[in-house]
């Protein structure tokens, strides 16, 4: 197994990490726990040494589940990280009150990596309101917790904010070869490295947007080798990059696992040929883009309460992968009274916008292809 060290914590994670959000389920929707273990056990016997998950996934129960399954292996042979969700604290006090529950869910007296979870404008705020960070460094001096890190998903200018206000053990952001412009992205990248912060790499592969596509184009990367997975090639993508310590994979099933492992046990960078075939893959399916919306915000704020460059955002992404499953999360997040079908086509956001898009003419048509009534 591959691994990385975190030269500023002295310590080396592998290069894959364990995902714990999308262990399988069974009929009721609760974790397979047989199969669960069964993955895990295969992992951390094969080199993988960073487990990751947080206070909400499998709606609590993935650190439940971790304190049990995690119980049969020595402690000191894997790094457990774990989050803290920003948005339900009433106060910096609640922060003490959720670590100690974590620490009893997870069985364990302490957390090797704590991330503040998801950060955005608004979590950032909360953080700083509350001072929540001179409560993490407490719970670090009583052992509690070893690295203070957090999760990202925002714009750029929020990601060099946080990065930058304090000498971070390490960080954890979205990263693949299709969006290496979006949120902190390729840049944020960039600017990690050179504060000497080290990168968690999460959503590689996209969840799961990038393992499998139209039989032409998976026939480009079968051309290359006929034995590699496709979504080999989007974590052979991320893991290229030097400061990236720790490429997470949320996976579901033994298959994953056993691929995962067999990409990293003998892990090598993309070749120059590879990476063409991927810039191929992805000029296809951003020629797929509806409009041209840019993000800026200048039709803003809508009349009827629109968010219209979210709106465009989710449609865009949408015929770019030719899937609902890449677009489900992103369009649940625009609320009722945001989406497209509340556009009365009054054109005020048109005379504002930059790039001349006929957004009266559109709006129909991002809700013709999106509504939920499609997906019932």
């Amino acid at each position: 197994m591959e691994k990385r060290k975190l030269d500023n914590l002295g310590v080396d994670t592998s290069l894959l990490g364990f995902g714990c959000m999308r262990f399988p389920v069974k009929p009721d929707g609760l974790i397979d726990q047989a199969q669960s273990q069964q993955m895990i056990d295969y992992a951390l016997a094969n080199g993988v040494n960073y487990i990751d998950t947080a206070y909400f996934y499998h709606d609590g129960e993935s650190e439940s589940f971790l304190g049990e399954a995690l119980k049969k292996h020595d402690r000191q042979s894997y790094f457990l990280a774990t989050k803290l969700p920003v948005w339900i604290l009433k106060d910096r006090q609640e922060t003490r009150k959720v670590v100690e529950e974590q620490l009893k869910r997870l069985n364990t007296g302490y957390i090797d990596f704590y991330l503040l979870h998801t950060l955005d404008r608004k979590k950032w705020d909360v953080v700083l309101k509350n001072d929540i960070l001179s409560i993490l460094e407490e719970l670090r001096e009583e052992g509690k917790i070893r690295y203070i890190g957090f999760s990202f998903h925002d714009e750029y200018s929020v990601f060099e904010e946080i990065l930058q206000y304090r000498k971070w053990d390490f960080c954890q952001i979205q990263l693949n070869y299709m969006d290496t412009e979006e949120q902190a992205g390729i840049k944020g990248y960039h600017l990690a490295e050179d504060l000497g912060i080290p990168i968690i790499v999460m959503e590689p592969v996209r969840g799961g947007a990038l393992a499998n596509f139209s039989e032409e184009m998976n026939a480009k990367f079968k051309a290359l080798n006929s034995q590699a997975s496709i979504p080999s090639y989007a974590l052979r993508f991320v893991g290229g990059l030097p400061n990236v310590k720790v490429v997470l994979s949320g996976m579901s099933s033994m298959e994953q696992v056993q691929d995962n492992i067999k990409t990293f046990s003998s892990f090598t960078p993309l070749s120059e040929g590879e990476n063409r075939v991927i810039q191929e893959i992805k000029e296809t399916m951003q020629a797929r883009v509806q409009n041209g919306c840019t993000g800026c915000g200048y039709c803003m704020p809508c009349p009827q309460g629109v968010n219209i460059p979210e709106n465009f955002k989710v449609w865009n992404t949408y015929h770019m992968y030719q899937k609902f499953e890449a677009i489900r999360f992103g369009w649940a997040g625009i609320g009722r009274k945001a989406k497209a079908n509340n556009c009365i086509q009054c054109g005020l956001c048109e005379e504002k916008c930059p790039q001349k898009i006929k957004i009266s003419e559109d709006m129909p048509r991002v809700w013709a292809d999106l509504n939920e009534g499609k997906w019932k």
